[in-house]
């Protein structure tokens, strides 16, 4: 974790509150190009006309047969063709750039004059902001006819005030083809993960990754590039593209929607921590009580405990660090036990806007892992406040509780 260069944050995912008298930064613009020579011409005509002059372009180019022409002052960079590798050539784009902010765009997608000055006004005032602009769909190498926007994504929007009121699930509302944030940032999360290697999801992926780090998201929907020709969605799709796509993303994100609901693969978003105090029953009811409700979280247990637990992909050791997929943190103090209600309502008991709450009368504490890296990262305890007790219907262990009573469900265990 690094310190932020400049800016400053704000609570929760609040981006409307962003200071708008922020300096201004240097800009970087990626493009990432294969074989569109017509289509990138007229991008890179479109940054000469913007109203916020980008400071450099960088075309990064994905292989293509013969490199493609650029103008003088337009930095090229280039990998092999070694199949489809998005998220390889704008990690090298973006290697190869100097920018406080970076401006991604896709060769194919033609930004309007204001594009770039409104991209970088929330980075530059606040730099952990991944921003997505709007992409909108004509048939440029023909017609010019306007081609209908994907109704899912604008209807996504809508309901999240430009993503305004984002949850963990707003990373599928992310296009790399349209993405700005600071240099900093893409450096702290790491950029794209460069194992997919087919059409689609690098942008999800990273956009998951840049939500549990403690990053805001936000759409400018006024910062409007044209895509020629039709989202890919309205085209004939490639079943086993689709599903390698849809597959690679669950097992890199752990937020629902995208992760995996059954299989036990992929990260996790619920880490839990049992103290090792807990006397032997009352851990083995404890961690076999959760499990059975929360099959997907990671525990973390001392060695007495794990002894006990046996052989469980789920059981780590408890001086392991959290996962940086893992949203949330349940700190178990006291044995507690109950059915798959009970523990759901007691994981879900954050709302975005405090980073811990006590539970079950101080028996647990539930932290929002991603505010609290905010809070550690801008050394700001005021990003993360602690809120209220935490009501719950689960029941404190008693000596009373055996191993057998609770698998017996004896006595109304």
């Amino acid at each position: 974790m690094t310190a932020p260069p400049f800016g400053t944050s704000v609570r929760s995912n609040r981006w409307d509150l962003a200071p708008s008298d922020a300096p201004r930064r240097t800009v970087s613009v990626v493009v990432a190009h294969y074989e569109q020579q017509e289509q990138l011409d007229r991008t890179l005509a479109a940054l000469q006309r913007q109203t916020r002059p980008p400071d450099e372009v960088v075309v990064a180019d994905d292989g293509s047969r013969k490199p493609p022409r650029v103008p003088d002052g337009v930095r090229l960079v280039r990998q092999e063709d070694d199949g489809f590798r998005a998220a390889a050539v704008r990690n090298l784009g973006v290697a190869a750039s100097t920018g406080d902010v970076l401006v991604l765009l896709d060769a194919d997608t033609t930004p309007e004059p204001d594009f770039v000055e409104r991209m970088v006004a929330l980075p530059e005032s606040l730099p952990e902001t991944l921003v997505v602009g709007r992409r909108r769909h004509a048939d440029l190498s023909g017609t010019g006819e306007e081609l209908p926007e994907p109704e899912w994504l604008r209807r996504a929007y809508a309901e999240t005030r430009d993503l305004l009121d984002a949850d963990a699930t707003g990373h599928r509302f992310v296009i790399s083809a349209v993405l700005a944030c600071t240099r900093w940032w893409y450096d702290e999360i790491g950029g794209f993960d460069e194992s997919f290697r087919a059409y689609g999801g690098e942008d999800w992926e990273l956009a998951h990754r840049s939500w549990t780090a403690g990053g805001l998201l936000a759409h400018r929907a006024d910062a409007v590039a044209w895509h020629d020709g039709p989202d890919a969605g309205l085209r004939a799709p490639d079943p086993s593209a689709k599903l390698h796509e849809t597959m690679a993303v669950a097992d890199t994100t752990s937020a629902a929607g995208t992760t995996w609901r059954g299989l036990l693969r992929g990260p996790a978003d619920l880490a839990v921590t049992l103290a090792s105090s807990l006397a032997p029953a009352e851990a083995v009811v404890t961690l076999d009580s959760l499990l059975a409700a929360l099959p997907r979280a990671v525990v973390r247990l001392g060695e007495e405990h794990r002894l006990l637990a046996g052989e469980d992909p789920r059981v780590v050791k408890a001086d392991d660090p959290l996962p940086a997929t893992v949203r949330v943190h349940l700190d178990v103090r006291s044995g507690l036990y109950g059915d798959r209600i009970a523990w759901t309502e007691l994981v879900e008991g954050l709302d975005g806007e405090v980073g811990s709450r006590e539970a079950a009368g101080g028996r647990a504490v539930l932290e929002d892992l991603r505010l609290l890296r905010r809070a550690a990262r801008w050394d700001r305890p005021d990003l993360a406040p602690s809120g209220g007790p935490l009501d719950t219907t689960l029941r404190p262990w008693t000596e009373e509780v055996t191993l057998a009573s609770w698998l017996g469900a004896w006595h109304g265990v």
